[in-house]
């Protein structure tokens, strides 16, 4: 029987990709004084392709944005504080995510969410959705000192929920960190569509988070029936 749900953060519950977007937008029109020499097309492009989806923390990002595009009159150290203090006000949720979050409570499952980042910055996001009353347990890799795909930050999860792998569901957009790892761990895998993988190898394929509840219960079913025969 499925008893929890964990899921990852970025790519999965927020759309990382589109709060950039934003995000980056608005920080071009906000310290306009010191970049608007630069195109807002190519200094927001710039940015996305450095950031790499997240995976290029900003002081790179920013070091060599300043560099390429001539910025004076403003860090790299004053950019990164501005997105630090600025990006969990431009969160972009993926769609249904307070519907599905509402009915896993409704279906007393219990839900946690493991994502790589830093602390403060993840919880900021995460508190900005408006989703943290609906998690039992947080974890986030600089507190942890622990990083997904590392299989013991999951199993502190197991741990703080107080279940056996085999009841937890893990929902996650990476192929590695998040659905192999699930696997590996003995949690049954969710993987939420990514344009940037054709295949991922889990036990279930989603396009949106809608398609959750209907999954658990379906394999919350089976296993009822297959301890009845």
């Amino acid at each position: 029987m499925i008893n929890a749900v964990l899921f990852d953060l970025d790519g999965t519950l927020l759309n990382r990709d589109e709060s950039v977007k934003e995000f980056i937008g608005l920080q071009y029109e906000r310290l306009n004084t010191w970049v608007g020499h630069i195109p807002k097309d190519k200094y927001t492009k710039r940015f996305i392709e450095l950031d790499s989806r997240g995976y290029v923390w900003k002081d790179k990002v920013y070091q060599q944005l300043v560099g390429e595009m001539d910025i004076t009159g403003l860090s790299w150290e004053d950019l990164i504080q501005d997105y630090i203090n600025e990006f969990k006000n431009h969160g972009v949720p993926f769609p249904n995510l307070i519907d599905m979050l509402e009915e896993l409570r409704r279906n007393n499952l219990m839900l946690g969410i493991i994502t790589n980042g830093y602390g403060q910055f993840q919880m900021d996001n995460i508190k900005a959705l408006e989703i943290e009353r609906y998690f039992k347990t947080i974890l986030v890799s600089e507190w942890e000192g622990l990083k997904k795909p590392d299989l013991q930050i999951f199993m502190r999860a197991f741990q703080h929920l107080n279940v056996a792998p085999n009841q937890c569901v893990f929902i996650g957009d990476h192929p590695v960190n998040d659905v192999r790892a699930a696997k590996n761990v003995g949690m049954t895998s969710i993987w939420k569509k990514d344009f940037q993988w054709d295949h991922v190898d889990a036990d279930f394929i989603i396009d949106d988070l809608a398609e959750i509840p209907t999954i658990i219960k379906k394999v919350n079913k089976e296993s009822i029936l297959s301890k009845q025969k």
